[in-house]
């Protein structure tokens, strides 16, 4: 019978197979629960209650039972401190997203139970929404780009528009393939021309394997292998790489009610 753990490290990687070097396909944030299915040589094999993603991760990053989540870090990534004093030891970061269990308030410190005192400043209620989802995916400007992962250290194509959204409130699935899908049954389909005229900030650009975002009519913020980090180009220049390298783009998706 499965039994649900929640991840205590800063973050935790969902590997192909149950061994240290095997391919990362995701990552859990901190705080973020794990349903255990089987337990082996230190190994969980199960699937992320956050959005389905199945594979093995490393018991040592895993905590029971669950706590309830109070908060999320804000800020792009910030320290888990020892003791609520910005000069003891930290014990690791935690990214955007990561959820905690606040406790006791000290000074400027929260105390993440489990995990130790982060700086108040960067946390928020977790019922706290961004009011520019692409605002958010800009902070990630430059960020490594690293496959499988979805945090301010690294991330892929998907992560990058899985976080940003889910800090506007707006769940998303993990995958490129799958995130088409979501947005072609509940946006709005934006024709694709050859110009890549009519386009607006907010639209999400899809090849296959691949995701971008619109940050105006123009430029295309998008994780990927090419830059090895998140990058901003003209959409016309990326489209022209990626069709010539791999394929054409597949489809563009608009959120009701954007404004461009």
């Amino acid at each position: 019978m499965a039994e649900d753990f929640q991840v205590s490290a800063g973050v935790a990687a969902i590997r192909r197979a149950p061994q240290d070097d095997a391919m990362m396909d995701s990552q859990l944030l901190g705080g973020e629960v794990f349903s255990v299915e089987e337990e082996a040589d230190g190994w969980a094999r199960g699937v992320s209650r956050h959005d389905s993603y199945e594979g093995y991760v490393d018991m040592a990053a895993l905590s029971a039972p669950v706590l309830i989540p109070t908060h999320r870090v804000s800020a792009m990534r910030t320290y888990v401190f020892s003791e609520p004093d910005l000069k003891s030891a930290p014990r690791f970061l935690v990214s955007l997203n990561a959820k905690i269990a606040a406790g006791k308030r000290e000074g400027k410190f929260t105390e993440s139970q489990r995990q130790g005192w982060i700086f108040t400043g960067h946390l928020s209620p977790l019922a706290a929404i961004e009011p520019d989802w692409v605002a958010v995916a800009e902070r990630f400007l430059h960020s490594p780009y690293l496959w499988g992962g979805k945090e301010s250290l690294g991330l892929d194509c998907s992560g990058l528009v899985q976080m940003s959204l889910e800090a506007a409130g707006t769940r998303i699935p993990r995958d490129s393939g799958d995130q088409e899908a979501w947005a072609r049954a509940r946006w709005s389909a934006v024709p694709v021309s050859d110009l890549y005229s009519g386009l607006q900030r907010g639209d999400l650009v899809f090849w296959p394997g691949h995701v971008g975002i619109m940050t105006d009519a123009v430029q295309l913020l998008h994780a990927n292998a090419f830059h090895m980090a998140t990058a901003l180009e003209p959409l016309a220049l990326a489209a022209r790489r990626i069709a010539h390298n791999h394929a054409p783009v597949s489809g563009i998706y608009r959120a009701a009610g954007a404004i461009a």
